[in-house]
């Protein structure tokens, strides 16, 4: 992940594109404390799952997850993120990309509305 994100910043300073990583790695129980703020902010465990994983299923806790900004990086980020591996998974996250090794050669993948339609956060 750090060698693909460092990649991807270096060559999107020739567009005078600068990243701001917002988040990356997560411990298990920084984690569960960003699930239970959710809760409490959207009022529902339903609806926080839209916006934030349990530690399990985190890819932030599993190290394959990072959320970028400003927004001119974002958008260099999802026009030219698959080339670095980089993809944003989630229409309503555009901060959020995840590391997907074989993207450079398949594309990333079709995009999830959020994360209560991933089956990854099934688990």
């Amino acid at each position: 992940m750090l060698d693909a994100l460092r990649r991807a910043a270096q060559d999107a300073t020739d567009d005078e594109v600068a990243f701001t990583v917002n988040s990356g790695w997560r411990s298990a129980a920084y984690q569960e404390e960003l699930l239970r703020k959710a809760v409490a902010q959207h009022g529902s465990e339903a609806e926080a799952a839209r916006w934030v994983a349990t530690a399990t299923t985190s890819p932030h806790v599993a190290g394959d997850a990072v959320d970028i900004g400003p927004d001119r990086a974002t958008d260099w980020l999802s026009e030219h993120g698959a080339a670095y591996g980089l993809c944003r998974i989630y229409r309503n996250e555009p901060w959020h990309f995840e590391l997907r090794t074989d993207a450079a050669d398949r594309g990333c993948p079709r995009m999830y509305a959020d994360p209560t339609q991933d089956p990854r956060m099934r688990q």
